[in-house]
């Protein structure tokens, strides 16, 4: 899971044997950084796809995921964190070096370098031992634990926190030492360090999602409970866990082998009850055992399946219920071998969000500024448009549920709150929303300025004066807030966001129950990392838009 933010709504512990490593955490929002990949195949073991497969038939995977085909030779999840591992340690290695020489042979503040230098034999052994303690820290810090390889932020997290720790004490090294031409590691090495690794993990995964998209590096998990937490359970991973899983099949209590469980439209194989699922996991080469929710025989019942698993190098993951909870604010303390969990209660106020604060005072300043060219080229095509101001200015419920004016490039006819009873029996929205994918009310201009977001773009001033956020909650309207559930006004606890979940998840698409959950998770899970890939996501999807009308 990344620092705070993700789409999932299910915890999944894992229990590992000694001699096997966890290949990821089963839960990530975010989010969507990888595609997910979610197969089932037949007991047989062959992969395909059909409408109402009987016993032996072939079962696709869940509705809006693509069908794919497997490739001649097909990786493990074991076998892909070794390599990824290995591919990963090398090419770290080769950046620290070169992002360390570069510090080396280069001027700090029109002096000489440390090549140039009669200090150059102190410095090319204060630039080995600096190679050498940032790759020690990438290693310290687990930089390449398949629980964080290909899913969310955990990953970049810990590069940026071990290459932040090393230059740290080097920063303390230099001001005692007086080394003014070492500096240059700072000022170079650090940056350039920096994001090349964190470029060389953002394209190892783009290459492992390719690989997931073929069929590749999925880890073949078996999910045993009752019929409706497996349901739930197989639910929840095929829409957004980050890992990816190949299902081979279930186990369920008392059931048969060949029969199927019905599961949103998906008929799935039924492999053996529980009380044989090793066996099967061994018969069908399984490299996971996923427990959804309680099963008969209870702790011991787990406790010996974690322990019989150990012979066929299988790891237990054990999925729970707990919703809208991500990472950081989990915590695990052993009591005399009880294993007790501590979730952190929410906060909405302190020095994180101070941090958030200055974040969008910065953010929204460099925005206002450098697209200004924009706004004017925007302003003059409303303008020319049609009879009516630029902006449109809007009522809008902020945090605590003060009432603030967002505003808008104008994108609809001036009369458009006036004329909006009259489409109410046209609306298209999900829950107390309104949308129409083809709404009359839109201008010509309006439409393409909808479909990239450009139309927002004037609430970075929002941002400024303190009424919403860079990233938060949709901002939603004094009916929608009327119309809210106990629960669902949660989403005033924090600032309105010009950007989030909602927006990278699907925007209009989104089903409100849907969009509701993603703004309750924001909400109890935000972190200063999260927004930083939200925004990066909220980029990507302006280029490639979806949902906005």
């Amino acid at each position: 899971m990344f620092g705070g933010i993700g789409n999932g709504d299910m915890v999944c512990l894992r229990v590992v044997p000694l001699r096997h490593q966890c290949l990821g955490a089963a839960v990530s929002q975010l989010g969507k950084t990888s595609p997910f990949v979610l197969r089932f195949l037949s007991p047989g073991g062959t992969s395909g796809t059909a409408a109402a497969p009987p016993l032996g038939a072939v079962v696709g995977g869940f509705p809006g995921s693509p069908e794919r085909q497997p490739s001649a030779h097909k990786l493990s999840g074991r076998e892909w964190a070794r390599f990824l591992a290995r591919c990963l340690r090398l090419t770290d290695s080769l950046l620290v070096v070169v992002s360390v020489l570069a510090g080396y042979v280069i001027r700090f503040d029109g002096g000489h370098s440390f090549a140039e230098s009669r200090e150059n034999a102190l410095g090319a052994l204060l630039a080995a031992g600096l190679a050498v303690a940032w790759i020690g820290a990438l290693h310290f810090y687990r930089t390449r634990d398949p629980k964080v390889l290909g899913i969310g932020s955990s990953e970049y997290k810990r590069v940026a926190v071990s290459t932040t720790r090393v230059f740290g004490l080097l920063a303390v090294f230099l001001v005692v030492f007086r080394l003014e031409p070492a500096w240059a590691f700072y000022v170079a090495s650090f940056p350039l360090g920096l994001l090349a690794l964190v470029g060389n993990r953002w394209f190892a995964r783009r290459w492992y999602n390719r690989k997931q998209a073929e069929g590749q590096f999925l880890v073949k998990a078996i999910v045993i409970g009752e019929p409706n937490d497996v349901r739930y359970v197989l639910g929840r991973i095929a829409k957004k866990t980050g890992a990816a899983y190949e299902i081979l099949g279930v186990s369920l209590p008392g059931a048969r082998r060949g029969m199927m469980l019905d599961v949103d439209g998906r008929r799935i194989p039924v492999l053996s009850s529980t009380d044989d699922v090793v066996r099967t996991v061994g018969k069908h080469g399984a490299e996971a055992v996923i427990v959804a929710g309680p099963v008969p025989g209870g702790n011991q019942y787990i406790r010996e399946l974690g322990w019989r698993l150990e012979e066929h190098r299988a790891e237990l993951v054990l999925a729970s219920t707990l919703t809208n909870v991500a990472g950081p604010r989990i915590h695990w303390r052993p009591v005399e071998g009880l294993p007790l969990m501590h979730v952190d209660v929410p906060q909405y106020s302190g020095g994180k969000h101070v941090l958030k604060r200055l974040l969008d005072i910065a953010g929204a300043s460099v925005a206002l500024v450098l697209l200004s060219p924009l706004f004017l080229a925007l302003a003059v095509i409303v303008k020319r448009n049609g009879p009516g101001p630029v902006f449109f200015k809007q009522e809008r419920v902020g945090k605590a549920g003060r009432p603030f004016r967002m505003i808008k490039f104008r994108s609809m006819v001036t009369d458009a709150e006036a004329s909006l009873a009259a489409l109410m029996a046209s609306n298209e929205g999900a829950g107390v929303l309104f949308k129409m994918q083809n709404d009359p009310r839109v201008t010509s201009c309006g439409r393409w300025m909808r479909r990239y977001s450009l139309d927002e773009l004037p609430q970075f001033w929002n941002v400024l004066t303190g009424e919403m956020s860079l990233v938060g909650p949709r901002p939603p309207l004094q009916r929608e807030v009327e119309a809210y559930e106990r629960h669902t006004h949660r989403r005033l606890l924090i600032k309105p966001g010009i950007t989030g979940l909602w927006q990278v998840n699907g925007r209009s698409d989104l089903p409100w129950d849907e969009a509701v959950r993603l703004d309750l998770y924001y909400v109890e899970n935000w972190s200063i990392m999260g927004d930083v890939i939200i925004m990066w996501r909220t980029f990507k999807a302006m280029c490639m838009p979806s949902g906005a009308y």
